[in-house]
């Protein structure tokens, strides 16, 4: 029997649930720390609506405290999200046919963990059409996007009556292994990976975080050299 497109999207969140472990004191804990350094509620919710990406917020809202040059921090924000366009590329021969109102709506919802419940349930269930991908990406990404937002507004609007230590620090690092560790399907996406590790560590002495966007850039150029040494040789063999 033919899935109905409301059923995947079920799934999707259903699947998604998991997530909310995390995604919602996190957007707490963004919601206190923006307010404390000085934004009002229309400010952290614009950076909130606007970026949806607590890494790449949290990097920015830390350079802002630290005064770096405004450049420095779109730039740097940018490079955190740059895993953004490989994703992209990653579900296009999924999501591709879909009408380009729907694509723009999805890739709204574009961040770590639509992407790898996405990409699992793709692979899985390659014989899904595209409303039905198309569906349950969104059943992922739309419930932990409204979560994302109404756990940033109850941090800014609670502020200093919530603790800043929500202990997830340790729950961040888990959630963004559980998502890239099963991309990791090749040597030059090991590569990639462990250049990045390497040189985030090596060069954290560089101002304002700008190792992240030295190690982004190394780490490509090392993964897309490994690539293509390793067609060359299954082309000479």
């Amino acid at each position: 029997m033919t899935q109905t497109p409301r059923r995947p999207f079920i799934q999707g969140t259903l699947d998604s649930l998991p997530f909310f472990i995390v995604i919602v004191p996190f957007g707490a804990l963004f919601g206190v720390i923006a307010t404390e350094a000085g934004m009002d509620l229309a400010q952290v919710m614009g950076f909130t609506f606007l970026v949806i990406a607590g890494a790449s917020q949290l990097t920015a809202l830390q350079l802002l405290t630290e005064q770096a040059p405004t450049v420095v921090v779109i730039v740097t924000a940018l490079a955190v999200n740059l895993r953004m366009a490989m994703y992209s590329a990653s579900l296009a021969p999924h999501l591709g046919r879909a009408p380009l109102w729907k694509r723009a709506f999805a890739a709204y919802f574009l961040f770590d963990q639509p992407f790898a419940l996405s990409t699992m349930e793709f692979e899985k269930r390659p014989e899904r059409s595209t409303a039905d991908k198309v569906s349950y990406f969104l059943g992922t990404g739309i419930p932990l996007g409204v979560s994302w937002y109404i756990a940033t507004f109850a941090g800014a609007v609670l502020g200093e009556s919530m603790p800043s230590d929500l202990g997830i620090d340790f729950a961040i690092p888990i959630t963004f292994l559980a998502v890239v560790a099963p991309m990791l399907k090749s040597l030059a996406h090991v590569a990639a990976a462990a250049t990045s590790v390497v040189l985030v560590l090596v060069l954290s002495f560089m101002p304002y975080g700008t190792g992240l966007l030295v190690a982004a850039v190394v780490a490509l150029i090392v993964g897309a050299t490994v690539e293509t040494w390793v067609e060359k040789r299954k082309a000479a063999q």
